[in-house]
């Protein structure tokens, strides 16, 4: 979730350490540091989040569709943190190579695709299920649409996260490692390269 501050009227400012999903379809509850007073309710206040911690989430977030894309297999698990991200991959006693993985990562963020979003009905996620790439999360269902999200051209799947533009602003990544958890498990750990 979001970081960031909330700033009363009275020049206050209570630093918000994370943001979550509440109850209601539009509800979210700013979790604040340790031993900050929560303002009254009904109080006033001005949210800002931490841009660039957000920035950072979005871009390694787009990455991971991308690695989805690079090596087409059912994904197990995933993580998505603002310096690097994971992916765990149903992939029965494959090789994989760090360095190939990476070089073709750069080359499809170097080609600046775009990247966007829409809607499908619950129906229509069903008639296609190949659209879901994970294997233990599945879409929300049952509030009669799912969003899709599509680095065009190259992958389209359901996905309820931030995520950059075009993939020119994700930056250089590098494979920093590859760990086999399990009989078919493997996990790609990605990181933003060094500038």
């Amino acid at each position: 979730g979001d970081t960031g501050m909330l700033r009363l009227p009275d020049g206050t400012s209570l630093r918000v350490t994370n943001a979550i999903k509440g109850d209601g379809p539009d509800a979210v509850i700013h979790v604040l540091e340790p031993g900050a007073a929560a303002p009254a309710v009904g109080s006033k206040v001005t949210a800002t989040i931490d841009w660039d911690r957000r920035h950072r989430h979005m871009r390694m977030h787009t990455c991971l569709h991308l690695l989805s894309a690079v090596l087409p297999y059912p994904v197990t698990g995933g993580q998505v943190a603002e310096d690097k991200g994971r992916l765990d991959f149903d992939i029965p006693e494959a090789t994989l190579d760090k360095d190939a993985i990476a070089a073709k990562l750069n080359e499809l963020i170097a080609a600046d695709h775009q990247v966007g979003m829409r809607w499908i009905t619950d129906e229509e996620l069903a008639a296609q299920p190949d659209l879901v790439k994970t294997m233990a999360v599945k879409p929300p269902t049952g509030h009669g649409k799912v969003r899709l999200v599509e680095v065009v051209g190259l992958d389209l799947q359901p996905c309820g996260g931030t995520h950059v533009g075009r993939t020119g602003e994700i930056g250089r990544v590098e494979v920093v490692k590859i760990e086999k958890k399990g009989r078919i498990n493997r996990r790609v750990v990605v990181a933003f390269a060094a500038a």
